[in-house]
């Protein structure tokens, strides 16, 4: 099955599915353990923006780093001690 087919499933759950979907919840996992699972959830859901946010702003920075132009060399300025040792 693919994600999109999934995906196309969760978007039809109405309100009668989901109270039915929480009650199972309540009843495998007792009403001490859902704000356990609840926070660990949060906690990874925190993680993971926390990981895509700094891969994108790597992800920006590193472009903006190439697209801007190389510094070139500066002419370096004579001695007046070389321009005697020339002579």
């Amino acid at each position: 099955m693919s994600s999109f087919h999934t995906l196309a499933f969760i978007g039809s759950l109405g309100t009668p599915e989901v109270v039915g979907i929480l009650l199972l919840a309540l009843l495998l996992f007792g009403a001490k353990k859902i704000p356990e699972l609840a926070r660990g959830v949060g906690k990874g859901l925190g993680e993971f923006k926390k990981a895509k946010d700094e891969f994108e702003h790597e992800i920006t920075r590193s472009a903006d780093e190439a697209q801007k132009p190389t510094p070139q060399a500066k002419a370096k300025p004579r001695d007046e001690d070389e321009d005697e040792d020339q002579a």
